[in-house]
């Protein structure tokens, strides 16, 4: 197995944590010339246009994560947004490898609703263990969620 799968998987499973910022992610490297998507059906991710937007998106979605109105990332609209979103991504990373859309669009997709649901979970029992605001654990599964992309968009 090649790793660009293990790096599908992986970019899948922060979009269960967090929808939009890896594929904000996937557009900067695109953008930057870290992922050449240039002659794939994905060659779109790497224009300004779509750098913006997915960026605005992402501060957005960091923010109203903070809200106590956001819903449940497990909620059905929410899960499937994870589900299309990691399969985009996971397709991203194996177009700019040469690799199988659909196998990368499959691998996001299911580390998606495995990062839905994990991360749903770990957050909840890590917030009454340690008896903390949501706040600070929701910051801190950002800054998982952002290395994690990060490195799976530049290896």
């Amino acid at each position: 197995m090649t790793t660009v799968f293990v790096f599908a998987l992986a970019i899948g499973f922060t979009t269960g944590l967090r929808a939009l910022t890896p594929p904000a992610l996937v557009a900067w490297a695109a953008h930057l010339g870290w992922m050449n998507l240039n002659s794939s059906p994905f060659a779109f991710m790497g224009s300004t246009i779509a750098v913006v937007i997915f960026s605005i998106l992402a501060v957005l979605e960091l923010i109203g994560d903070l809200l106590p109105s956001t819903p449940k990332r497990t909620a059905p609209m929410p899960l499937l947004a994870r589900i299309l979103i990691g399969g985009l991504c996971g397709s991203c990373l194996c177009a700019a490898s040469n690799q199988s859309l659909f196998i990368g669009a499959i691998l996001g997709a299911i580390g998606g609703v495995i990062g839905a649901f994990a991360g749903y979970e770990i957050r909840k029992r890590v917030v009454a263990a340690l008896k903390v605001e949501d706040m600070f654990v929701a910051l801190l599964e950002d800054l998982i969620t952002i290395g994690i992309a990060y490195f799976s968009v530049t290896h």
